[in-house]
């Protein structure tokens, strides 16, 4: 199946922050997160397994106790049940895949 980006209807999440879901299959999930500088997205968990990409901007990525700045091209692995959170360095564009796919993004 073909899913075409402007399909995908803006959400705002929080201010600064909007959401689009790309694409949903069986088993996982694509969602790109448009994001302000200064955003910061709490630290949280869920039983979803979370693969993130950075396509542009520097955000702070926390997994676990472990932080680190990440930038374009940058990925990281957020296991499922795992506290994880973010603030935005500068003005970014990330795109996560989740397992299995969250039925509240959908």
């Amino acid at each position: 199946m073909i899913y075409r980006y402007a399909d995908a209807a803006p959400v705002e999440v929080m201010p600064g922050l909007l959401r689009r879901t790309l694409v949903t299959g069986k088993s996982m999930m694509i969602c790109e997160f448009t994001l302000d500088s200064g955003v910061e997205i709490p630290p949280h968990a869920h039983p979803h397994e979370q693969v993130g990409y950075v396509a542009s901007g520097k955000v702070r990525i926390t997994v676990g106790d472990e932080s680190f700045v990440l930038g374009p091209g940058d990925s990281y692995y957020a296991p499922s049940g795992v506290q994880h959170g973010a603030q935005v360095l500068q003005k970014a564009v990330v795109v996560d895949t989740f397992n299995p796919p969250r039925e509240d993004y959908r």
